[in-house]
């Protein structure tokens, strides 16, 4: 599964980096449908991804060779945007927040409607804690392509993160009515009501994610430990069981069956 998702992620970045070095009439007509065709499970599967270290951990010297390759290439092509986007990408891999934020700054600078540096600089402001920087860039990217679906739930995620309560919910509300048949945003959404212990909402919403992608086990996972929290045994242990339907063991499920004893 990590893989797919890492296969999906540089071929919607390779599309972007094209386009990115297209002329101006082939960008604005094509930006709006490219930034709505990429995939609207990166934003989620990205921050798992480089949040959870196993990439990093399994890949770190590849990734270190691949970011010297690609600095390397850039030093003899100074000006190609793909090439310090390449770099960029590869300096978020490696948790380089600084490094990143100084080449999208740099891409910015050159053309501040560039979205691919929009959206990870986003990003990577997050990781720095700048907060009201990430904002502004979510908005910026929303400004150029009203309605993206990745842009409107990172904002969403960050406001969340940054206690704006409020907004994070009238976004992620929105991005549900504007995206219906999205599992990403209901289960988004679900993942904020837990935090905020309203587990009976995260239950309809998590259930709302599975009926559209009946496969994902993050999914099931959630509303099981959802529904042992609302004391809903048979339920909770209707998902485990869908779950090693899934392939999951029962050994890695085991303190969840302790719960329900």
């Amino acid at each position: 599964m990590i893989l797919h998702w890492v296969i999906a992620v540089k071929l919607r970045l390779g599309c972007l980096r094209a386009l990115i070095l297209a002329g101006n009439k082939i960008k604005k007509m094509m930006i709006s449908k490219l930034m709505i065709f990429m995939n609207r499970c990166l934003t989620l599967a990205l921050m798992w991804m480089i949040s959870t270290g196993i990439a990093v951990a399994q890949n770190s010297n590849a990734m270190r060779d691949s970011l010297k390759a690609a600095s390397d290439s850039l030093a003899f092509h100074p000006e190609s945007v793909a090439l310090r986007l390449q770099k960029a990408s590869w300096n978020v891999r490696l948790h380089e927040w600084e490094y990143a934020k100084e080449e999208y700054d740099r891409v910015l600078a050159k053309d501040e409607n560039n979205p691919t540096a929009l959206y990870f600089r986003a990003y990577v402001n997050e990781k720095l804690s700048r907060y009201n920087f990430a904002r502004q860039d979510y908005e910026h990217l929303l400004y150029i392509v009203p309605g993206n679906f990745e842009a409107q739930l990172g904002l969403a995620l960050l406001n969340e993160k940054d206690k704006h309560y409020t907004e994070a919910f009238d976004g992620i509300n929105r991005l549900i009515n504007q995206y219906p048949d999205s599992a990403v945003a209901y289960a988004a959404r679900a993942n904020m009501e837990r935090e905020r212990k309203m587990y009976s909402l995260a239950e309809f919403d998590y259930s709302e994610a599975i009926k559209r992608c009946p496969n994902e086990q993050d999914y099931f996972l959630s509303r099981a430990f959802v529904r042992i929290q609302l004391k809903k045994k048979e339920e909770a242990l209707e998902d485990l069981r869908s779950l090693e339907k899934l392939g999951v063991s029962r050994v890695a499920l085991k303190e969840f069956y302790d719960k329900l004893k």
